[in-house]
């Protein structure tokens, strides 16, 4: 699945699911695995003659040579490092491939919600920052005065869909598999199947993670990085490729501040260091503290569609 970071495997593959629904049985309809299944009454032989002479002359410094009787060299010069060449230069080329091609979808996915005057947001954290309980909360409060649609991400399970569901908001799940995070065709994919309305809200909840979803556009308006008093006051350092591609970073469980060792202006210090352009909000799903600047900062993004 993924190029850059090496996520991913055939075994897994993607799913796109509704809330309610059992993963069993379901038909994939964005899958990233391959199972070439040859149901067809011919066989397949293949006569490789090896006749030919090939002669492989290897440079190890081990002190021996490999000689496989071939007529054209392939000269590798190994060093502690190992192959110093053309496969580095190659790899390179695959993770510029990959990430090209979620640029183009990115900028497909832009431009439908622009024409929609949809306000993409994409969620991003690492597990246990309480983001989906902060989303719970959000379309909880506003879902009479705006219209949201959400997207799930989660490698396995349906759990998040259903919590959404249960307030009746539209929602869609995107199973990754094995996958660290989503990328702009998967949620093209989900977007058909929510059928989304103008001037409305897409929340996309991506696979909890700090690191590899920060290189994938979304075609998002805004990326959201989510952190909690519980985690590290150095994690925008430590991970500063996310904070820096962020343009807001909401301070999750402010209520437990009494409770742990957090200091938020140093957090903050170490935020802007990153991304001096960052916004803070400081918030708690749970008592609800703070939240309301972010419902206000929500509202001027988008024109909301109901009275």
């Amino acid at each position: 699945m993924c190029g850059t970071c090496g996520c991913g495997s055939e075994e897994g593959g993607v799913r796109i699911l509704m809330p309610g629904m059992q993963q069993e049985g379901l038909v994939d309809s964005h899958e990233h695995h391959h199972h070439h299944d040859h149901s067809h009454d011919h066989g397949h032989s293949h006569g490789h003659d090896h006749s030919h002479d090939h002669s492989h002359s290897h440079s190890h410094d081990h002190g021996h040579s490999h000689d496989h009787g071939h007529t054209h060299d392939h000269t590798h010069s190994h060093t502690d490092g190992g192959i110093t060449l053309a496969p580095n230069k190659k790899i390179l080329e695959v993770e510029q491939d990959v990430l090209q091609h979620n640029q183009v979808m990115a900028a497909r996915n832009r431009g439908y919600f622009e024409a929609l005057n949809i306000l993409p947001l994409n969620l991003v954290s690492s597990p246990g920052s309480g983001k989906t309980s902060l989303l719970e909360r959000t379309l909880k409060d506003l879902k009479d005065t705006l219209d949201f649609y959400v997207i799930e991400g989660d490698q396995q399970t349906v759990n998040d869909a259903n919590r959404i569901s249960a307030l009746d908001v539209p929602v869609v799940q995107i199973n990754t598999g094995k996958g660290c995070h989503l990328e702009s065709d998967m949620v093209f994919e989900a977007v058909k199947q929510l059928q989304m309305k103008a001037n409305a809200i897409l929340m996309i909840e991506n696979v909890g993670n700090l690191v590899c979803p920060s290189m994938f556009d979304l075609g998002e308006k805004k990326r959201v990085v989510i952190i909690s008093t519980t985690e590290g006051e150095d994690k925008p350092i430590k991970y500063p490729d996310m904070f820096h591609s962020s343009d807001i970073c909401i301070i999750n469980k402010i209520d437990l501040l009494p409770y742990v060792s957090f200091d938020v202006g140093k957090v903050k210090d170490y935020a802007l260091q990153v991304n001096a352009n960052l916004k803070f909000f400081e918030v708690s799903a749970t008592t609800g503290e703070g939240m309301e600047a972010w419902y206000e900062w929500l509202r001027e993004q988008i024109v909301p569609k109901k009275a």
